[in-house]
């Protein structure tokens, strides 16, 4: 699992390339990229490493030394002479969402206010022979609107799901095909992440190798990759697509891989309490499947053509523990430092944090090390309310941020924040004060927080604010 869910797109949206204005980015942002970037690297390799080049080969020979130095003093020249880009503003105009709880941002985030539980038994394929029985499965779905009846047939759901989920996004902005046709195409973009993208189409294929190469779909190469999704998306659309989508409820991924890892909730005979973050009676957490997808826009743009405007965005940051393949670092540094990392970026005081959409996917041990990093954070701040999507859809993988971002933005759009549901003994040291409890909130949200971690100890967290 990877942390493509979301967070990291929308940070990576942040940065620009150099040369070209894709979206708003912070001045610390803005000279990161170039060949004066690497050679302010090479500059300080070489303090440690000396310029003998049989010790840091690099840097070559005194030939490729002056190259070197001319290309660098002939981009300062470029740079002088190019205005630097004034740093914009970014809304969120539209979102999409698959989910276990519905495929409307509407009808999701009210299930979620109702402490509804999308956790049930899985009816997609007999799961007998494995130790977890349950999922956030989607039960009742269909593209046809959306997406086409060749690609239907032939694509793996995870790449429906995100076609799904953008092309929705796009109508909720208000854009139409009239518009798209006239959208600067060099301007726009599409970030989706996801997990483990085709992997139905994966065991699928594997099945067939079994019989002959030759029954293998054409498809399979193209349709297992994780983008094909956005893609596909991008023949169709235009601006800023940024999201997530996974379809892992399958016996490969969903219960092989992850009964394997021994990481998931058992909690068969009670589906709907499986998954409850921060309570001594979780497990593990309960997979979950689906789709979310934010339509970003640079704020005069979307003034002048008076699209709806749901949220601010304001940045975000990624970082990696280091530390162990599914483990959070002990003192949860990484993910202090991942949120420290956010603000700085975003320019926000940590004060103004008083909503925060937790990672909390009711592991052992993650979710209490993530309260604690919170506590570290913004523990002096007596408005805050945290709670976790996840009690409710479970993870939903590489749409976990995604989905949880669309959550994020309801909260900051109704005023309303959802519970906590199945949080009947909360672990030692946990404020319920600052938890949401088992009903809805309301909540003047200044600035909310969504985090996303994944294996590996990677880290993500982005920020959201009212727009003013």
């Amino acid at each position: 699992m990877v942390v493509s869910s979301m967070a990291s797109p929308l940070c990576t949206c942040m940065f620009q390339t150099p040369g070209r204005k894709m979206m708003p980015n912070s001045s610390k942002c803005r000279n990161r990229g170039g060949f004066k970037s690497m050679m302010n690297h090479i500059e300080s390799f070489e303090e440690f490493f000396g310029t003998d080049s049989r010790r840091f080969c690099i840097f070559g020979s005194s030939r490729t030394r002056r190259l070197i130095s001319r290309a660098s003093s002939s981009e300062e020249v470029m740079a002088k002479k190019k205005p630097l880009t004034e740093q914009r503003r970014v809304v969120v105009t539209g979102l999409g969402v698959v989910t276990p709880l519905g495929h409307d941002p509407d009808i999701f985030y009210n299930n979620l206010l109702e402490g509804v539980s999308g956790i049930s038994e899985i009816e997609g394929f007999d799961c007998s022979q494995f130790p977890t029985r349950i999922a956030g499965e989607i039960k009742s779905f269909s593209a046809d609107v959306w997406v086409s009846p060749k690609i239907s047939k032939r694509a793996d759901k995870s790449m429906i799901y995100t076609l799904t989920a953008g092309k929705k996004a796009f109508a909720d902005g208000g854009l139409t095909e009239e518009v798209n046709r006239g959208l600067d195409r060099s301007k726009c973009g599409i970030i989706i992440g996801s997990a483990l993208g085709g992997l139905k189409i994966c065991t699928e294929s594997v099945a067939a190798l079994n019989v002959s190469y030759k029954k293998i779909t054409p498809f399979y190469v193209p349709y297992v990759s994780t983008n094909i999704g956005s893609a596909i998306l991008a023949m169709d659309l235009h601006m800023m697509l940024c999201g997530g989508s996974d379809a892992a409820v399958i016996p490969l991924g969903r219960l092989g891989g992850f009964s394997a890892c021994r990481t998931l909730s058992k909690r068969n005979y009670e589906p709907t309490k499986a998954s409850s973050p921060w309570d001594t009676n979780r497990d593990g957490f309960v997979i979950g499947e689906g789709a979310g997808v934010l339509l970003l826009e640079e704020l005069e743009h979307a003034k002048r053509r008076g699209a709806p405007i749901y949220a601010e965005f304001l940045g975000g940051s990624f970082t990696c523990d280091a530390y162990h393949v599914t483990k959070p670092h002990p003192d949860g540094a990484g993910v202090a430092l991942c949120i420290e990392k956010a603000l700085e970026q975003s320019g926000v005081a940590r004060e103004d944090v008083n909503y925060i959409n937790a990672h909390a996917a009711s592991t052992p041990t993650g979710d209490l090390k993530e309260y604690q990093a919170l506590i570290r954070c913004f523990g002096m701040n007596p408005e805050l309310k945290v709670n976790s999507t996840k009690s409710m859809i479970g993870h939903l993988l590489g749409a976990a941020g995604a989905v949880e971002a669309v959550a994020t933005i309801k909260a900051i759009q109704t005023g309303l924040v959802h519970p906590n549901i199945n949080l009947e003994n909360p672990d030692e040291g946990v404020d319920m004060e600052v938890l949401v409890g088992s009903k809805k909130e309301c909540l003047d949200i200044k600035v909310a927080l969504s985090n996303s971690f994944g294996f590996g100890g990677q880290n993500s967290s982005i920020l959201f604010a009212p727009y003013k």
